[in-house]
């Protein structure tokens, strides 16, 4: 048996999809997994046990490339590779459980029996449904998104819930992330916290500020080591936070794949973060996480499971899901004091010094 999941972004989607993917492995045992999935969160499933293959789609850089210049020829070249590989196997069953119309282009493409997926009615899926020729029906948003999935799955027949990511790091991983904090002194930290304070819509930041006062406050009252992570643009904004701080932190942005992300947060006591993909990660790998929310639905896409804790003031226009804020004040992340945060990491059993 042949399967194609069509999961393209972003990490915290692709996150939120491994559980489906173990549940279809352990279903059919011997089938053939395909995963379709654009770069960036490729490491999390190159070498993964559930699947057979993963199938990269560069649909951003192709974007770029494809404007008149030296490599637009060399990425004609490259999409018209993809689409041969995509259409070189007929599937017995793909599943779109991206939703969007850059997955719904996929499931068109795929040769597929069974091309399955939610029918219409879902908030934000951009009629995907008309590529698909087994419909499911609708389920409210109100359930997480990793639930969504496994409820796509039993709908289908294939008995899906247990919730397990098994994401596939190794000795190599570990080795790299002990010997960056052994260079730094970070070897034997008793509080080692990884904040990670940038996220791709303006309307998620938290003032940075804050995030300085609530990293020293972390080192001062409760003993920890602070870990600043992120990708290589967010530098300027870690580089600031980091400025306004008197206490010593390490600055790993940058430095770290999405494989070597995952040991550091497992290696952590917790992770603050705002509503991103590392966040994800580390409630996948199994550490706390305080998330500081604003604009979006925890209930939709916090962390996932027991043992964290979400921290948002809550207006009433929170949820809005808008990437620029209609208010213009940004009150839901703006508004939210340092001291909350810092109760958030009370709730998950750090305590701060006595006498602190």
């Amino acid at each position: 048996m042949n399967i194609l999941i069509v999961k393209l972004s972003a990490i915290g989607d692709v996150l939120h999809t491994l559980p489906a993917a173990n549940a279809l492995r352990a279903r059919y045992p011997r089938a053939h997994i395909t995963w379709v999935v654009e770069e960036a969160a490729a490491p999390l499933l190159e070498g993964h046990a559930a699947l057979d293959r993963v199938l990269v789609s560069r649909r951003k850089q192709w974007v770029k490339d494809l404007v008149p210049g030296n490599r637009r020829q060399a990425a004609v070249r490259e999409i018209g590779g993809f689409i041969r590989a995509l259409r070189d196997t007929r599937y017995d069953l793909v599943i779109d459980f991206q939703q969007l119309l850059k997955s719904g282009a996929i499931v068109a493409l795929a040769r597929g029996n069974v091309k399955a997926g939610f029918g219409p009615g879902m908030q934000h899926m951009e009629m995907s449904y008309l590529f698909l020729n087994r419909r499911v029906p609708r389920v409210s948003m109100a359930h997480h998104a990793l639930r969504r999935n496994l409820m796509l799955l039993r709908a289908l027949g294939v008995p899906a819930s247990e919730v397990a990511y098994r994401i596939p790091v190794d000795a190599v991983d570990h080795y790299q992330v002990e010997a960056i904090l052994h260079r730094a002194g970070l070897a034997e930290s008793r509080h080692l916290v990884a904040v990670n304070p940038v996220a791709q819509w303006e309307t998620k930041l938290w003032p940075n500020r804050r995030f300085a006062e609530l990293a020293d406050r972390l080192t001062l009252e409760y003993n920890a080591d602070i870990v600043f992570t992120g990708g290589p643009d967010d530098r300027p904004v870690i580089a600031d936070i980091r400025s306004r701080m008197n206490q010593p932190s390490l600055d790993l942005t940058g430095q770290t794949s999405l494989r070597t992300l995952a040991v550091l947060y497992r290696r952590a006591r917790l992770v603050v973060s705002t509503d991103t993909g590392p966040m994800h990660l580390s409630a996948a790998v199994g550490t706390p996480v305080v998330a500081v929310f604003g604009p979006t639905a925890p209930w939709r896409t916090g962390p996932f499971g027991p043992g964290h804790t979400v921290v948002r003031l809550g207006p009433a226009c929170s949820p809005c899901f808008k990437r620029t804020c209609p208010r213009g004040d940004h009150l839901c992340m703006a508004g939210l004091a340092v001291d909350a945060v810092l109760e958030g990491v009370r709730r998950l059993g750090m305590h701060p010094i006595p006498g602190s």
